[in-house]
């Protein structure tokens, strides 16, 4: 997939390193949608910032975590079919072909106050359905008053920067991939999945932004990738 360089959030945006990856490819956005935090940080109101937790995913890291997730399953449901591990799989853990994470186009969010402390939205990022009994979900009924409030807070400034929510994780939000262009009923998606062209270096470091295979850095010219989505 040909695509943008991606920029890694810059180091004002609040970040916790629980999903570090090794190469720490997890600090890294398209530049649109770098933008879009940008944007949504700004219609937050006053003592309620952003918490940046996983922007891109590599491909290998993103197939190991449908395969645990899927295993996990299968152990808790061993009469399922095949199909049924793969399609409730699918609810939490993005198959690796369509994974937004892998395209640097999702990001998982949060809310923090002014010292940096996580507010209540009403599970943990990343509880399972399992886990959380559904309430990881975006609308789910079983949290409470003020996690609802923050769930709110966070969604609007979102959706208000162009972002879609995935429904089962209210931490997870897409622009411009798959499911972006799926629930806006576009024709095509402008992102997706990607390999980097050379490892990404430490995440907490300025640098310029990395070229992508079909980028031209000198030119900035668009391409027309093999899948039909248009990528800048």
């Amino acid at each position: 997939m040909r695509g943008t360089p991606r920029r890694r959030a810059r180091p004002r945006l609040p970040r916790r390193p629980r999903k570090q990856d090794p190469l720490g490819a997890f600090a890294h956005v398209r530049e649109g949608v770098l933008a879009r935090l940008k944007q949504a940080r700004s219609l937050l109101p006053a003592g309620t910032d952003l918490l940046f937790i996983e922007g891109y995913r590599p491909l290998a890291l993103q197939e190991r975590y449908f395969t645990e997730y899927r295993d996990e399953l299968a152990a808790t449901h061993p009469d399922w079919t095949a199909e049924e591990l793969h399609q409730n799989a699918s609810r939490y853990v993005s198959p690796p072909e369509i994974a937004p994470h892998s395209a640097g186009a999702a990001v998982d969010v949060t809310l923090v106050d002014q010292d940096g402390r996580e507010l209540d939205l009403g599970t943990r990022v990343n509880a399972s359905p399992e886990e959380s009994q559904g309430a990881c979900f975006t609308h789910a009924t079983n949290i409470s008053d003020r996690a609802r409030h923050h769930r709110t807070l966070l969604l609007n400034a979102m959706e208000s920067a162009d972002f879609t929510n995935y429904g089962t994780e209210f931490w997870h939000f897409s622009a411009a991939d798959r499911y972006h262009a799926l629930m806006r009923q576009e024709p095509h998606a402008r992102y997706g999945p990607i390999r980097p062209a050379q490892p990404a270096d430490s995440a907490t470091q300025e640098r310029d932004p990395t070229p992508w295979p079909g980028f031209d850095p000198r030119t900035g010219n668009k391409r027309k990738a093999s899948n039909g989505d248009t990528c800048a």
